[in-house]
C-alpha cells in the first residue's frame, strides 16, 4: 500500500535532515501543507525550534496578485517560517530525498477571515457567528475558496493535492482555550449547532419552500435540552445521528435542510475540483478530498454522498481510528462506487499523545486494506515523537 505522511513546511525548512528522515521512515509520499489554519505545533527534531505558533490561517507561498486583484476575500501571508516560498523550499528538499510531494490545502476553516469579514461566517440558530467557519453558501466565500484551491493546490513540484474542509464547517473547531465541553454535544447536536442562518442560507431554505424563521425556531427548540444538560442521542453511528436529527426537527424540515446543504456543498466541490484540474493542466494530477460518508457531517472531513463524490474526484482520504478497537467503517460505503482509478486512503493518527496508536499501525492498515483502502495516510510525521516514529518504521517494514 502506498503510504504518505502529512507535514508542515516548518518541519522541513531549516532542518537539513528532515526529508531524509522521512524517506527512511518507509513512506513514498509527503502531503505538504500549502494553505493551513492557525495552530500551535511541536517540532521535536528540528534543530532551530521546538514549538511553532501559526497565529492565523495563511498560505506558505507567494500569492499571484493578479489572481486576487479586486477580490473581497483573499489569503493571508505568514511570517513565522523563513524564506519567500517555504512550501517550494520544503517540497524541493522532499523531492530530492526521493519522495513524491502532494499539496495539502485547508479551505473553509479560517478564523482571521471571519474576524475581518463577519458577514462571511456561519450564523447559528441563536444568531451567534462562527468566525472560524466561512459560510460556503455566500458568493464571496465560494469565489475565495475556488481561487484558493486552484492556487494552493497546484504548487511547483506537486503531483496532486488533498483538499481538507471542502464543504460545510460548523461548531467543532478546537478553539484556543475552548470552554464548551460543559454541554455534551453529540453528532446530532453538532449538526444542529452548525446549521447556518445567514441571509444567503435563509434565502436558500425559502427557495425550497421552508419558512426560515420557523426553521430557525425549530432548530433552537431541538437544541433546548442542551441548556439543561440533557444530551441528545445518536452519539456515534451515522444512521442513529440522522434519526435523532429527524426526530428533533421533523422529517420534512430535516430533509429541506439536508437538501439545501447538499446543493451548496456538492456544487462547490465540483467547482473547486474543476478549478484545480484546470490550473494543473495535467490529467495525472490527483485531486483527493478529505471526507466522511455521512452527508450531514461537517468539518475537516466533510460529509459527502459516496456515489456523487467519486464521480468527479480521483478519490478520498477517510478517517481511520487506530488501535485494538480500530473501526475504519468509513471506507465501506464507497466500495460499490470505486473504479480501478479511484484512490481510497485511510488516515491514521500516529501520534500517541494525540490518541493515535502507532504500535498497531500494521494491523490497522491491513484491516483498512480488507475494507477497500489502497493507500494510507500518517498524521502527522512532524508532530510525532521519536518513539512513535520508530513504531511506524517497524510497521511499514512489515507492510512491505
Amino acid at each position: 500500500m502506498k503510504t504518505s505522511a502529512f507535514l508542515y513546511p516548518w518541519d522541513v525548512v531549516g532542518d537539513p535532515d528532515a526529508a531524509r528522515r522521512l524517506a527512511e521512515l518507509g513512506v513514498r509520499q509527503a502531503t505538504l501543507a500549502s494553505a493551513y489554519h492557525s495552530t500551535r505545533a511541536l517540532t521535536p527534531r528540528h534543530p532551530r525550534h521546538l514549538i511553532v505558533t501559526a497565529p492565523h490561517s495563511a498560505v506558505y507561498y507567494p500569492v499571484d496578485e493578479l489572481r486576487w486583484d479586486g477580490q473581497p476575500l483573499r489569503p493571508y501571508p505568514q511570517d513565522w517560517v523563513t524564506g519567500p516560498d517555504p512550501y517550494r523550499e520544503a517540497a524541493a528538499a522532499l523531492a530530492d530525498a526521493g519522495l513524491e510531494v502532494h499539496s495539502w490545502v485547508v479551505l473553509a476553516h479560517n478564523s482571521w477571515l471571519g474576524e475581518e469579514h463577519r458577514d462571511s461566517c456561519v450564523v447559528n440558530a441563536y444568531g451567534d457567528r462562527y468566525p472560524w467557519a466561512p459560510c460556503i453558501a455566500r458568493p464571496e466565500v465560494r469565489s475565495y475558496l475556488t481561487l484558493l484551491a486552484a492556487e494552493a493546490a497546484v504548487r511547483p513540484g506537486a503531483c496532486g493535492t488533498e483538499l481538507e474542509s471542502c464543504g460545510w464547517y460548523g461548531l467543532a473547531h478546537l478553539h484556543a482555550h475552548d470552554k464548551i465541553a460543559g454541554v455534551p454535544f453529540t453528532g446530532a447536536g453538532q449538526y444542529l449547532m452548525s446549521l447556518c442562518f445567514c441571509a444567503d442560507c435563509r434565502d436558500g431554505y425559502a427557495s425550497l419552500g421552508e419558512d426560515p424563521d420557523a426553521l430557525r425556531a425549530a432548530v433552537a427548540g431541538a437544541l433546548a435540552p442542551l441548556r439543561s444538560g440533557e444530551p441528545l442521542s445518536g452519539g456515534g453511528d451515522r444512521a442513529d445521528e440522522w434519526a435523532e436529527i429527524e426526530a428533533r426537527l421533523g422529517a420534512h424540515r430535516a430533509a429541506v435542510v439536508a437538501r439545501w446543504r447538499h446543493l451548496v456543498a456538492h456544487s462547490l466541490q465540483r467547482e473547486v475540483v474543476a478549478a484545480v484540474r484546470d490550473a494543473a493542466h495535467d490529467p495525472g494530477f490527483r485531486v483527493l478530498l478529505h471526507a466522511d460518508p455521512a452527508p450531514h457531517r461537517c468539518g475537516a472531513n466533510v460529509g459527502v454522498e459516496p456515489a456523487e463524490i467519486l464521480s468527479f474526484t480521483d478519490g478520498l482520504v477517510l478517517p481511520g481510528t487506530g488501535g485494538p478497537q480500530a473501526r475504519i467503517d468509513s471506507l465501506v460505503p464507497f466500495a460499490p462506487y470505486r473504479t480501478d482509478a479511484t484512490t481510497l486512503a485511510a488516515n491514521f493518527t500516529i501520534v500517541a499523545g494525540m490518541g493515535g496508536s502507532p504500535a498497531t499501525l500494521a494491523e490497522d492498515a491491513a484491516h483498512a486494506k480488507e475494507l477497500g483502502a489502497d493507500e494510507i495516510r500518517l498524521y502527522h510525521a512532524g508532530l510525532a515523537s521519536d518513539t512513535d516514529l520508530a513504531a511506524v518504521r517497524a510497521a511499514l517494514s512489515r507492510l512491505d
